[in-house]
């Protein structure tokens, strides 16, 4: 029995880890979607008529280069998730990994370019052929578009023989082929087999997203209230990276043919609608699981919340949370950063969490049947304006606001509710003990502006940690003895939450500034 949960608990470690690889893609992919955004945007022709000044050889070269460096990430996209996964699985020789992943994505489309060309598949152009084979060209390698799934299997495969043979000794005579150096050599030998097989099983797995895909939008309006809703209620498990992929990146978002090619995946399908010149407007189908589905909840929904726990502190502990709140608003609305406010309620009332969640989905489904259509990945105000307002009412951006006040409202209506008659303890309703205020108050702040004395005391010391890493907002440690972690005194110092997973693994949910905590607690390790 002890077995199974100890197979259960490393899965969903792993799941956990996974979805964390994810997010330096997709920071980056972000990024590059505001420059072809506000590229796009200021250089279209409508935009120029507005605004006259911008309509010179200099800003419409610089806007175009904007957009071009922009369509960098969507190009390349698969190829980064392939060098991004083993990078960050990796716990050692992190370059060799990252290096190997790139080598595995290739040799896995040469591979399946192989088995196409000795089948009489390839060579080939015809459009029918190519269409029902799903071949496109990867890093000019005509190869089967497997996609951001291809790219995570390589890049889950490439992790696994670097754990086990990066330390591998081989004989004298071929010392030199030992070691990290050994690693990128069995990838070209495993991965260049497994590439001889996707073209067997690879339409089974094609199916079966498709089949997802189906069964996500035959529901309708209320596919975007199923996405929002679980993406917001597995966020606390570090699962939702893997879902929002799922319909970002493949056929369960939506299929289309863009500038005569064949996209998959909602944000993929709006990007390529962003740099393809004959395209006008976005396609809803696509945009309804993107940013504007965060909007109401992000723009106006959570500032309420927050409003609602400094209305619902203790007169006397207002001023002390007044900056914790307002940070974290300033996070949501201008970052698109929503734990640092969600995990100020999440554990005391998980009750309000799930509710948050289903607000979350409701307005992802409104904002569908408004037919607004503003894409890119944060739902946040930078979003708002470079999708929404610069490309024009086409966008109907203007229901942002009036929805974003509504769920403001609703928001602090409910939280208030809830907090009062339920007596639930949101930051400034407890009652602060005079010994937690003294021992935080001896020890002295570090850079990050964290008692990191205090919290590594808290985890146990130093003796107790076994492994101690980051993500955008939490961190997860493995300890010796988690019975020794004081979550009151972790707590007692500004960090917001605890989440054990199980008898060695942790998460302190610390906020923004979790890298500097995390640096600085490294340092006395």
């Amino acid at each position: 029995m002890s077995n199974k949960i100890t197979t259960k608990v490393t899965f969903w470690e792993f799941f956990q880890s996974l979805g964390k690889t994810f997010m330096l893609p997709v920071a980056l992919l972000s990024f590059c979607g505001i420059m072809m955004g506000i590229g796009s945007s200021l250089a279209s022709q409508d935009v120029r008529e507005l605004l006259p000044f911008l309509d010179n050889h200099i800003c419409i070269t610089i806007f175009t280069w904007m957009s071009k460096m922009g369509s960098f990430a969507f190009s390349f996209l698969p190829a980064m998730f392939a060098i991004a996964i083993p990078l960050g699985l990796a716990r050692e020789d992190k370059g060799v990994a990252a290096f190997s992943g790139f080598v595995g994505y290739i040799i896995l489309n040469l591979s399946i370019n192989f088995y196409l060309t000795i089948s009489g598949i390839l060579p080939t152009t015809d459009p029918d052929i190519l269409r029902l084979n799903d071949i496109q060209s990867v890093f000019g390698i005509e190869s089967i578009n497997t996609g951001i799934l291809g790219a995570i299997f390589v890049g889950i495969i490439v992790y696994c023989l670097h754990e086990r043979f990066r330390a591998i000794r081989l004989p004298d005579a071929l010392a030199f082929f030992g070691g990290n150096r050994f690693v990128p050599i069995i990838t070209t030998v495993t991965i260049g087999i497994l590439g001889l097989i996707v073209p067997l099983v690879w339409p089974f797995f094609a199916s079966a997203i498709s089949g997802l895909g189906y069964i996500i939008n035959s529901t309708g309006v209320f596919g975007p209230l199923i996405f929002g809703t679980g993406e917001r209620l597995l966020l606390p498990f570090g699962l939702h990276h893997i879902l929002v992929a799922l319909i970002r990146f493949t056929d369960a978002g939506g299929t289309m043919e863009v500038c005569h090619e064949t996209v998959s995946g909602a944000l993929t399908i709006f990007q390529a609608q962003m740099s393809c010149p004959t395209t006008t407007g976005f396609a809803e189908s696509a945009t309804r699981f993107l940013s504007q589905g965060k909007m109401p909840s992000f723009l106006g929904g959570l500032p309420g919340a927050a409003l609602a726990m400094y209305y619902c502190a203790r007169p006397e502990n207002r001023h002390k949370i007044k900056g914790l709140l307002i940070s974290g608003v300033v996070a949501c609305v201008i970052g698109g950063i929503t734990e640092p406010l969600e995990f100020l309620f999440l554990f005391v009332a998980p009750i309000l969490y799930v509710i948050h969640a289903f607000l979350t989905g409701l307005g992802f489904m409104v904002m569908s049947i408004l037919e607004v259509t503003i894409g890119n990945t944060d739902g946040n105000l930078i979003d708002f304006v470079v999708f929404g307002i610069l490309h024009g009412t086409a966008t109907k951006w203007y229901w942002v606001p009036v929805m974003a006040a509504i769920w403001f409202v609703v928001y602090f209506l409910v939280f208030r509710f809830f907090i009062l008659r339920f007596n639930i303890k949101t930051p400034g309703r407890e009652i602060e003990s005079q010994e937690s205020n003294e021992e935080t108050n001896n020890i002295a702040l570090g850079k990050s502006g964290y008692n990191v004395v205090a919290i590594l005391k808290a985890l146990g010391g130093a003796d107790n940690i076994v492994s101690l890493d980051n993500c955008i907002t939490r961190l997860r440690l493995s300890v010796e003895d988690i019975s020794i972690v004081d979550d009151s005194l972790l707590k007692a110092n500004k960090a917001i939450g605890v989440v054990r997973l199980n008898e060695h693994n942790l998460q302190v949910v610390i906020g923004p500034q979790v890298q500097l905590v995390k640096d600085e607690l490294q340092q006395y390790l």
